[in-house]
């Protein structure tokens, strides 16, 4: 007999974005029932996947669902992070869906999790034994997985590997013995965690060759923590910036002159702009690898032997070439959040986790609206590469943001959630420091956007 399931949403994919959304969807709607499946067993999605050594890039308290605090908000009182909001390593953020799944979502009663089950053309399979299940959906199937990460664990290497070359992932740099050099390849946070952790086990700088097609500008983690004097005064230096540079690279210029962004070589201006944090302990680290290799894009590895683009480098023919180079956060078409179902994206610029926790709450006090209502009020921001696209999901995210804090109940309640790290609740809004870094927004956010808009190249 073929199993079915009956529910009112659909949520495909259980990581956090799928998570913060169903969580906040029977929060505010009482009646809602939600079905999660995912390919994957458990809940937490590429962080089930993700290398031994990864944490969060930001402070835990900006992560997850709404209901449930990551952490315990702690602020850390020694170590190189000093007065840096704590992190959660991988281990713990999946541990801390599994509980949010068992405690807190399962007991309502009104959500249902089908791990090993994969939605193909209005049908469930169970991966394990092929059976199908009937579903009906009375109201959103939920794409959770539409800006899905890509890592390097289930990503096969973006190069030709030759016989007798050793590739790994960086998930298996743990496993190896002491090897003859390593070679980092990628840009981007993996390449980045993956060369601290190596520093930090003891690895000379001369034993490691970082493969970098482009160099990144990244936020320095001190000015992204949850503390609404620090972040919206960052958010307000960063308005001055934009509204006074003549060209997107001045404007990162002006940014790193005012400790916002940091970048690797100050002798290049980077053509990458993804922005994850980076502490400046970790920066020195990587700065103190000189082996750079800058020509294009790696192409082919043999042993003692890389092909780029732009002509060969020689290595040690025992050198280990680590992987790191997974596209990491997808940039996918623009499309409406509401649109025959449901699409999660972020709908401010970044923080994905408090941007589905929004859908989830825009959906459960809204689902009898209009879509173009709800699409008017969440605006996608969708993830950006270059410093030109950071700008303009800069400006996008800033005029979404303005869009839905200008509804009442929906500032209310982005003011209580933790997620959200422009959240001023009425016992902060009081000091002193938080007020001013307040008023300089105000007083330099329409210059500034428009400055971001202009720099981007809109009109």
């Amino acid at each position: 007999m073929t199993r079915s399931v009956d529910t009112d949403y659909l949520v495909v994919g259980a990581g956090a974005a799928g998570m913060a959304f169903v969580d906040a969807l029977v929060d505010h709607d009482p009646t809602a029932r939600a079905t999660l499946v995912d390919r994957r067993a458990s809940v937490g999605g590429h962080w089930l996947d993700s290398y031994p050594f990864v944490r969060l890039h930001q402070a835990s308290q900006l992560y997850g669902v709404a209901s449930t605090r990551l952490g315990d908000g702690r602020v850390q009182v020694s170590g190189p992070e000093e007065g840096l909001h704590e992190r959660a390593t991988g281990t713990q953020v999946c541990d801390y869906f599994a509980h949010v799944l068992a405690d807190r979502l399962l007991p309502t009663g009104r959500v249902e999790h089908l791990g090993g089950h994969e939605y193909r053309d209005g049908r469930l399979v169970d991966l394990a034994t092929g059976r199908q299940v009937d579903v009906r959906v009375r109201r959103h199937v939920v794409d959770a997985r539409y800006l899905a990460p890509a890592v390097p664990a289930l990503s096969p290497p973006p190069f030709a590997v030759d016989d007798g070359a050793r590739v790994v992932p960086s998930a298996r740099l743990p496993e190896l013995a002491a090897a003859g050099g390593y070679v980092v390849v990628g840009s981007g946070k993996t390449s980045t965690d993956a060369i601290v952790w190596l520093l930090a086990r003891g690895v000379a700088p001369d034993a490691i060759w970082w493969v970098r097609a482009r160099d990144p500008w990244m936020f320095d983690r001190a000015v992204i923590q949850p503390d609404p004097a620090v972040f919206l005064d960052m958010a307000a230096t960063l308005m001055a910036a934009a509204a006074a540079a003549g060209s997107v690279d001045d404007l990162f210029l002006r940014l790193e002159d005012a400790g916002i962004m940091l970048r690797i070589d100050p002798a290049v201006t980077p053509t990458m702009a993804r922005a994850p944090t980076l502490a400046r302990w970790e920066l020195d680290l990587l700065r103190s690898v000189h082996r750079v290799v800058r020509r294009g894009h790696l192409r082919r590895v043999a042993p003692g032997l890389l092909t780029l683009d732009d002509g060969d480098v020689t290595v040690p023919r025992g050198a280990v070439v680590v992987h790191c180079a997974a596209y990491g956060l997808q940039r996918r078409p623009d499309r409406p959040v509401w649109d025959d179902g449901m699409t999660l994206q972020p709908v401010r610029a970044g923080f994905p986790c408090f941007g589905a926790a929004l859908l989830g709450y825009v959906e459960a006090t809204r689902h009898d609206r209009p879509d173009g209502e709800k699409n008017r009020l969440c605006r996608p921001t969708p993830y950006w590469s270059t410093p030109a696209d950071w700008a303009l999901q800069q400006a996008r995210g800033a005029r979404s943001a303005a869009t839905f804090m200008a509804e009442p109940d929906v500032a209310e309640w982005a003011h209580t959630v933790l997620l959200n790290p422009a959240r001023v609740p009425p016992h902060e809004a009081a000091r002193a420091e938080v007020h001013a870094a307040l008023e300089r927004l105000k007083e330099r956010s329409p210059a500034g956007v428009a400055g971001l808009e202009r720099l981007a190249g809109l009109s």
